[in-house]
């Protein structure tokens, strides 16, 4: 799945839709975003909303959610924005792809307080630990996994996915961005995802193989037909 958030990445999503049927696509405002929204926070879900009526292949409404870590956007910005926008993903029955950074506790209880049991997603990019994989697994999401599991520092992330449910894992690239070892400090892209299931599949004691189709179907289970 890819995102597109704004009016040319839509256009070019239609281009790679047509190219690549299975490709899926998340639409939303991510939370650096947000603060063009300021004014009106309602107009983001407008826009969203917009977007997603044009982009058949879109399957949910992300990235979104809440960075702490950059504060692009003022907080109380950002909750507003992603507020509405989980308003509007509940509202069509969609799910939600999760940006969160450094604002894991904002993040879950915005989530609880706008729908709780009754939304669906992913936290994309999850690099945690034990405790904090129990807390978004609480939700009923899924964990998405990416190169960071593969780099050596990251023990604690590999005991996180090698203990959670084998059927909320899913596994990412986040390219361009932060490639897998032995691809350190060089451009990601979606084919170096087999290096993530490669030191998934180590960690859970099963095969490469095994992950794969399972993580297939996850990712069927949320994001298609």
């Amino acid at each position: 799945i890819l995102a597109a958030e704004d009016d040319a990445e839509i256009a070019r999503a239609g281009t790679v839709s047509q190219a690549w049927p299975e490709c899926r696509f998340a639409v939303g405002v991510h939370p650096h975003h947000a603060h063009l929204f300021g004014a009106d926070p309602a107009a983001a879900a407008a826009k969203v909303a917009e977007r997603l009526d044009r982009l058949p292949s879109a399957r949910a409404v992300g990235e979104i959610g809440l960075d702490y870590h950059y504060d692009f956007s003022p907080r109380e910005v950002q909750h507003a924005v992603f507020r509405v926008q989980v308003q509007l993903a509940r509202s069509r029955d969609l799910p939600i792809v999760i940006h969160t950074r450094e604002a894991e506790d904002d993040t879950l209880r915005i989530l609880q307080e706008e729908g709780g049991a009754a939304l669906r997603g992913v936290f994309h990019c999850f690099t945690g630990d034990e405790a904090a994989a129990g807390r978004a697994l609480a939700t009923g999401f899924y964990l998405s996994i990416p190169g960071v599991v593969t780099f050596p520092k990251a023990e604690s992330l590999r005991a996180a996915a090698a203990v959670a449910p084998a059927d909320r894992l899913l596994v990412e690239t986040d390219s361009p961005y932060l490639a897998p070892v032995p691809f350190r400090g060089k451009r990601n892209e979606p084919a170096h995802v087999a290096h993530v299931v490669d030191t998934l599949a180590a960690a859970r004691g099963v095969t490469a193989g095994e992950v794969g189709a399972q993580t297939d179907r996850n990712f069927d289970a949320l994001f298609r037909p």
